[in-house]
């Protein structure tokens, strides 16, 4: 059987010029049955439709943080460092995959840039912009599930994780705020912050705020997220 096409976003290393990609995030790919096609940077429209058409997926990656003039906002202090071209590139794609009807999981910033594609908008630092935030930058490796998740019932996610309380890695200082029409909230972390939302009906499109790609050896839900977004990809 041939395995469906993921494309799968990369960061850049703007002192080497180069474009980079944490190798959990195509291992993920391959152990869940999908083929990987890692996507260099354009902005190029045309490009960029001869991508999404060649793709059954896509998979958007973690990185840095994400231009506030995006959804209207002057940049505030807590705010590091941005790419204006790895933004536009990921919103002109998701957009193009959602309305072809292909699947997308976004995952940290890959879920907050999806948010902004579809409408939504963000905190840029959480530690300035909300109180009583947990800590979402963990002090420990990227395989140790560092806070717990309350899942929602009566989600995708919620059956993937067959749980509806989990414990993830964290790795981000900014956060999803509103999300956009059409999608729910279907996991909170203990503080309220949005750790995960999902497309109301089909087909599979879900960001979370974690990295499953880094816990993938170690997780039976981080394997079966990967499985069951490469088991849409097929349809």
């Amino acid at each position: 059987m041939m395995r469906p096409v993921i494309g799968i976003t990369m960061s850049m290393r703007r002192e080497e010029n180069r474009l980079t990609l944490h190798r959990d995030n195509s291992d993920a790919i391959f152990l869940a049955g999908g083929l990987p096609f890692l996507l260099p940077y354009t902005t190029d429209k045309h490009c960029l439709h001869q991508m999404a058409k060649r793709m059954n997926g896509l998979l958007l990656t973690g990185g840095g943080d994400i231009d506030p003039g995006l959804f209207g906002e002057e940049p505030l202090l807590g705010l590091g460092e941005v790419e204006p071209e790895r933004d536009r590139m990921e919103m002109a794609l998701s957009q193009m995959m959602i309305e072809a009807n292909k699947p997308v999981l976004a995952l940290c910033r890959g879920f907050q840039i999806l948010n902004i594609a579809l409408g939504g908008d963000m905190y840029q630092d959480l530690y300035t912009q909300r109180e009583g935030v947990i800590q979402h930058y963990q002090k420990a490796t990227r395989d140790h599930a560092s806070h717990t998740i309350q899942i929602a019932k009566d989600t995708t996610l919620r059956k993937v994780a067959g749980v509806d309380r989990i414990r993830v890695n964290s790795f981000h200082h900014q956060a999803v705020r509103r999300i956009p029409n059409g999608f729910i909230v279907s996991a909170t972390a203990p503080d309220g912050v949005t750790e995960a939302f999902e497309k109301i009906g089909e087909p599979f499109v879900m960001g979370v705020q974690w990295h499953p790609e880094n816990l993938y050896k170690k997780s039976a839900f981080a394997r079966h997220l990967f499985q069951t977004f490469i088991d849409a990809c097929k349809a």
